[in-house]
C-alpha cells in the first residue's frame, strides 16, 4: 500500500471544496469550506435545458474546476493541472505525487465509484486521491459520501475515462502553497466583486440573476415539460438540497462565507449581502419543497407557489450582489 503522508481525511458538503480542503491542509492552509468556496468566486446560477435533456437542471455554481482556477488564482498557489487521453499516462500522473507523499485531486465520473450512493452520470465530480494498493484506490469525498472511502482502481479508470458533459480528460491536479502566500483576507473583497460582477452581468438570460428569472417564468410549465413528473420534480429538489450543493443550491455556504467575512471587515454592503443571501437561503429551500411537493401529489399549484418565490429570489440576489459589488 502507498499512502501520502499526514492526510486529514476530512469529508465537506461539496466536492471540489472537499478536494481543495486535502490538498491545502496537507500545505498547512487550513480554511473552512465556505471560506474555500467563497474564495474561489465560487457561486452563480444556471437554468441548462436542451432537445437532449430529459428534464432541465438548474446549477448553484460556477462550471466544474473553475472554483479551484479561481482560488488558485486568488492566493497565488502553485496549480499543476494534468490531462491525457492515454489511461496509461493518466495513472502515471497520479501515482507519482502520492509516491512523493501528497496527495492529488481528480475529476472524474462519480457514476462509476463503487461507494457512490447515487447512479447517475456527473462529468464534474472532483475527489482527492490519498493512495493505492493492487486493488483499490483510497480517495476523500464529501461528507454525505462517506469521507475518506475505497473504490477499484478498475472502477477509478472507467470514472476517469468516461466522456460526456462536464468530463476532462483524466485531469488530475496538485497544489502548492508558496512561501510568501497572499493573506487569504486581503482577497476576499476582490473575490466577492467578481462573484457579483458576473453575476449581476450575465452573458445569456439562462445565467445569474436573468436566469432566476426567467426559472420563475419557466417553472409553473414544468409538469408538461416532464414525462414523468413524480420522479422529476422530487430528483430536482434533491439536486438542490443534497447533491453536494450544502443545501439551498450552495446559498447556505455562500451566506456562510459572508457571515465569515463580517467577522474580519467592517462593511455595512457585506452586512446586507449576507443578510440578504440568508433570506435567499430559505426560499431556495422553500423552492425545493414546493417543487417535491408537486410531484408527489400532482398538484400544479405548488409549481405557481414556487415561480413566485423564485421571481422574489431572483430580486434578492441582485439587491444582495449590487450591495456586495459596491465593496
Amino acid at each position: 500500500m502507498t499512502l501520502a503522508k499526514d492526510i486529514d481525511a476530512r469529508g465537506m458538503q461539496h466536492c471540489e471544496t472537499t478536494a481543495l480542503g486535502v490538498l491545502l491542509r496537507h500545505e498547512g492552509l487550513d480554511l473552512s469550506e465556505p471560506m474555500l468556496f467563497g474564495l474561489g468566486s465560487g457561486l452563480s446560477f444556471i437554468y441548462w435545458d436542451s432537445k437532449g435533456m430529459g428534464f432541465p437542471f438548474l446549477g448553484g455554481r460556477v462550471k466544474p474546476f473553475e472554483l479551484t482556477r479561481n482560488l488558485a488564482a486568488a492566493l497565488g498557489l502553485g496549480l499543476v493541472i494534468e490531462e491525457t487521453t492515454s489511461p496509461r499516462k493518466a495513472w502515471q500522473n497520479v501515482a507519482a505525487p502520492i509516491d512523493a507523499g501528497r496527495p492529488v485531486g481528480l475529476q472524474l465520473d462519480s457514476y462509476h465509484l463503487d461507494y457512490f450512493s447515487t447512479k447517475v452520470h456527473f462529468g464534474g465530480h472532483v475527489v482527492a486521491m490519498y493512495g493505492y494498493d493492487e486493488r483499490d484506490a483510497y480517495l476523500v469525498d464529501t461528507d454525505p459520501q462517506g469521507g475518506a472511502v475505497t473504490t477499484s482502481l478498475a472502477a477509478l479508470a472507467r470514472a476517469r475515462a468516461e466522456r460526456g458533459p462536464m468530463t476532462a480528460r483524466h485531469r488530475s491536479f496538485t497544489l502548492t502553497v508558496p512561501g510568501g502566500l497572499t493573506s487569504p483576507q486581503d482577497r476576499i473583497i476582490p473575490a466577492i466583486k467578481t462573484c457579483a460582477d458576473a453575476f449581476l452581468n450575465p452573458p445569456i438570460a439562462n445565467l445569474g440573476h436573468r436566469g432566476i428569472e426567467k426559472t420563475a417564468k419557466l417553472v409553473p410549465k414544468w409538469q408538461q415539460r416532464s414525462d414523468n413528473p413524480r420522479e422529476d420534480l422530487p430528483q430536482a429538489a434533491l439536486l438542490m438540497e443534497r447533491a453536494g450543493t450544502g443545501g439551498a443550491l450552495f446559498r447556505n455556504l455562500y451566506r456562510d462565507f459572508l457571515a465569515e467575512c463580517a467577522q474580519l471587515i467592517d462593511s455595512s454592503h457585506l452586512r446586507t449581502g449576507h443578510r440578504l443571501y440568508a433570506e435567499a437561503a430559505t426560499l431556495w429551500t422553500q423552492v425545493a419543497a414546493l417543487l417535491a411537493a408537486a410531484g408527489e401529489s400532482g398538484d400544479a399549484e405548488n409549481l405557481a407557489r414556487a415561480g413566485s418565490v423564485l421571481h422574489e429570489l431572483a430580486r434578492i440576489e441582485r439587491d444582495a450582489m449590487q450591495s456586495l459589488s459596491e465593496l
